[in-house]
């Protein structure tokens, strides 16, 4: 049986959520509802997925659902909402995609609340990818995980890591593309004509991620297989050892992290 679900907030997020959840047929547009403060992105969102859009609330609709969706910016008036979900004695799941905010903030104007909060993933398309999730003992774990599985994969973390796993997890996209972009330039700096490098790029990096898996082994253990004595391999691997490429990707890390606190600030 589907979700019924409503949506504070009809932003980027909120809508590749949607988006993958329709798709994957765990919810229907004829019971998905968004409030969204910008008659365009109403507009749009109407028209784009045949899903109910208004600018205020439809409380009859919000007492329906199954799931409500807190997707507004942390600068925007959530603590109104969780206010106005208590007199209207809202009692389900509450799914916060807040940055910076607590769960023990979210609760704090009903601690019957059920509540979930989750970075989510930007892999959303292909369904793959993990959310960082943590909630209360209310949560309905079944209903969430329903919903969250159809735009990738659940990761239960303890909240204070929630900042670490936004500049590393969430972010961890860019630095694979950075990396993608990087090993095909090298292609055709050696002579390889682009397409071609950027082809045989993507399928080492695809079976190289599924051979890892697969294997078992870490990846050191892979990596001797491959660097022969004298051989091309560890020829490579001697001046990838001598760069910096290592201490840039764990400096990248580092300030995405960092400039994610600043931003939950």
């Amino acid at each position: 049986m589907a979700i019924k679900l409503y949506s504070f907030g009809g932003g980027q997020m909120v809508e590749a959520m949607i988006r993958a959840a329709l798709k994957k047929k765990v919810i229907e547009p004829a019971t998905t509802s968004v409030t969204d403060i910008s008659t365009d992105r109403v507009s749009y969102l109407a028209e784009q997925y045949h899903i109910s859009a208004s600018q205020q609330p439809d409380w009859s609709a919000i007492a329906e659902a199954d799931l409500v969706i807190l997707g507004v910016r942390p600068q925007d008036d959530w603590q109104k909402i969780m206010k106005e979900l208590v007199e209207h004695d809202y009692t389900k799941d509450v799914l916060s995609i807040v940055a910076g905010v607590t769960v023990k903030q979210l609760s704090s104007q009903n601690d019957r609340f059920a509540i979930t909060r989750i970075i989510p993933n930007t892999l959303t398309d292909v369904a793959m990818g993990y959310s960082g999730v943590v909630k209360n003992d209310r949560a309905n774990q079944i209903v969430i995980e329903t919903f969250l599985n159809s735009f990738g994969k659940v990761d239960y973390i303890d909240e204070s890591l929630l900042d670490v796993f936004t500049g590393y997890g969430v972010a961890g996209p860019n630095y694979i593309y950075n990396f993608l972009i990087s090993i095909t330039n090298a292609g055709v700096l050696a002579g390889m004509p682009r397409q071609q490098a950027n082809k045989l790029a993507l399928e080492n990096l695809k079976a190289a991620a599924v051979f890892v898996e697969q294997s078992g082994k870490h990846p050191a253990e892979l990596l001797d297989i491959n660097n022969s004595a004298g051989g091309v391999g560890i020829t490579a691997q001697h001046e990838l050892d001598k760069s910096s490429f290592a201490a840039g990707l764990e400096n990248a890390v580092l300030a995405a992290v960092k400039r994610t606190k600043e931003l939950g600030k």
